[in-house]
């Protein structure tokens, strides 16, 4: 049975014996420069480095692994693709591509972004709204993860759960699956790296929870007895608490990400006989009345959580220090069985012809390494011997 594409991407169109798929985006690269008319790269900064079609230094198939490459050391690319807009509610949305730091990245970026379809592409950056990034970043010894976050409720989260991406030269296949019973995969390489539940596993507590009480604490709450104490205010439901003067902003905090980040509260010592304790010096510090949090009796699972109305766009907006990052055979779809046929048959069958090329290229460049020491030792040898001879010369 042949797969249906979605209209808009007829150029894609070909019949494979699958079961019925719906493709919405594909890209392989195939066509040589007519990819110039489907990718808009983004002129809101002049400083946008720029892609050009490439293999790379080694390859599996010179013409099959050519891909999106990034060009210039330090700095922010953007460039985005337009498919037939589409709503993946109800349905299982698989997000896959290939990505090859063969600079061996040091800091930078390897995400995607799903985009919905109003996108001003011309103007893509930073600030442009994106429904879903999933991804490698790789920033020093710290960041080596796998981004995957999605936009809900106008906020972005972040799976809770440390994914940990591909580091090496090579071409690597990554696989993001949300189904609209809010499970999830992602997948490097066709291995499963993690899964579980999206409402579990993304920083969404607060849609189960609800504060009991948003009473404020009487100025004199300290000072007065158990008896004395309004009926009204929950005392039992409160604890005191203050900032922790310890506390250090995380290495990998993205304040646009995360939101502001704020030192975590911990709880004041007990007073005891009208004493307070020594150990703590709380006189930086303001109190903190923390809300008790308890489960919503009226909240209901929410399967809107990682669906979407009008996605339309694909695209990469990130930053790099070195260039030379591979992007290649993108693929949107509604079918994992099709997602995962569409991977072995483009990263599947160069992945090893990759590193073959690899391994020779290495292998030839220590030859032509010692065969330069060895002509610098012969030249140094020719060289003495000749000074020796001029000696005896001259005496």
């Amino acid at each position: 049975m042949g797969r249906v594409v979605a209209p808009g991407s007829l150029w894609a169109l070909w019949l494979v014996p699958v079961a019925l798929a719906t493709v919405y985006f594909q890209e392989e690269f195939l066509d040589g420069e007519s990819w110039r008319n489907r990718w808009i790269p983004s002129t809101n900064d002049s400083n946008f480095g720029h892609f050009r079609l490439s293999s790379g230094k080694f390859y599996g198939d010179i013409q099959k692994d050519k891909g999106l490459q990034t060009t210039e050391n330090a700095k922010f690319y953007a460039i985005s693709s337009r498919f037939k807009p589409f709503s993946n509610k109800g349905k299982t949305l698989v997000i896959q591509y290939t990505v090859k730091h063969e600079q061996k990245m040091d800091c930078g970026g390897g995400y995607v972004k799903i985009f919905p379809s109003d996108l001003d592409q011309k103007n893509l950056n930073g600030k442009s709204q994106y429904y879903i990034m999933f991804g490698p970043d790789i920033c020093g010894f710290d960041i080596k993860k796998v981004h995957v976050i999605l936009f809900y409720k106008s906020q972005y989260h972040s799976n809770k759960k440390p994914i940990r991406c591909k580091v090496d030269g090579f071409t690597h296949l990554y696989t993001l699956t949300l189904r609209p019973d809010l499970t999830y995969e992602v997948q490097i390489d066709t291995d499963i790296i993690e899964s579980g539940n999206i409402e579990e596993d993304w920083n969404l507590e607060e849609l189960r929870k609800m504060e009991k009480s948003a009473l404020k604490m009487p100025k004199n709450w300290d000072k007065l007895s158990q008896n004395d104490k309004p009926s009204d205010v929950p005392s039992q439901d409160w604890d005191k608490h203050f900032l922790d003067a310890s506390a250090n902003k995380p290495s990998d905090w993205n304040s646009e990400l995360d939101g502001e980040w704020q030192p975590s509260l911990i709880q004041k010592p007990k007073y005891k006989d009208g004493l307070k304790s020594e150990n703590v010096d709380n006189s930086d510090y303001k109190d903190v009345w923390l809300h008790q949090k308890i489960e919503n009796p009226g909240y209901l699972q929410d399967f809107e959580l990682s669906e979407y109305e009008n996605i339309g766009v694909i695209g990469l907006e990130l930053w790099q220090v070195r260039s030379g990052t591979i992007f290649d055979n993108f693929l949107i779809t509604d079918d994992e069985n099709y997602a995962a046929e569409f991977g072995m048959k483009t990263w599947g069958r160069t992945k090893d012809p990759e590193k073959e090329m690899d391994m020779i290229q290495a292998k030839e460049e220590i030859k032509k390494a010692r065969e330069e020491e060895e002509q610098l030792i012969k030249e140094n040898i020719k060289e003495k011997y000749f000074q020796t001879q001029h000696v005896k010369d001259e005496l």
